[in-house]
């Protein structure tokens, strides 16, 4: 980063941007392979404590720590830097407009649920069959928003014509 200002959170004491957006990969990860804090922190020989504030990127993660938490978290160390967004990677006026949406459902604790459960279905066809109905549902759910149910106005009920 190249602007004068790029390090303006170090002035106000926060939290590296770039060490929350790891922590934050850390604590998909962990809850996507459903391991608690307290066993992750285990593993790694520090307090479940630590472990949060390693999560939420209030203390920073050495290269060595973070070697030991991709090998407990069995994926490679460029996982924790994948989807860093663009304006932790390129000078602010060359960055690309940050996507949100997908960092705010990739943050929901049902969303990470979700794919976990997922992927512990071990048959493609029975994998298939709840991805039909989840977007089934999706577009059920799309439709009921956009249509606006016609409601009778209150009164007496019409009358059925007599059959001749």
């Amino acid at each position: 980063m190249t602007q004068d200002n790029s390090y303006d959170w170090r002035q106000r004491g926060e939290p590296d941007p770039v060490d929350i957006h790891v922590g934050s990969r850390v604590r998909m990860r962990r809850i996507l392979l459903g391991k608690s804090q307290e066993a992750v922190a285990t593993l790694l020989g520090v307090s479940f404590q630590q472990l949060q504030k390693y999560e939420s990127g209030a203390n920073r993660v050495s290269a060595s720590r973070l070697f030991d938490m991709a090998h407990i978290l069995l994926t490679p160390i460029s996982y924790f830097f994948d989807e860093m967004p663009a304006d932790l990677t390129l000078p602010v006026d060359e960055a690309a407009p940050a996507d949100n949406t997908t960092k705010s459902v990739m943050g929901n604790r049902m969303t990470l649920d979700l794919i976990r459960d997922f992927y512990r279905i071990s048959s493609p066809q029975q994998q298939r069959c709840v991805l039909d109905l989840v977007r089934a549902m999706a577009d059920a759910s799309d439709k009921e928003q956009s249509i606006t149910p016609m409601r009778r106005k209150p009164g007496p009920k019409p009358k059925l014509a007599a059959a001749s």
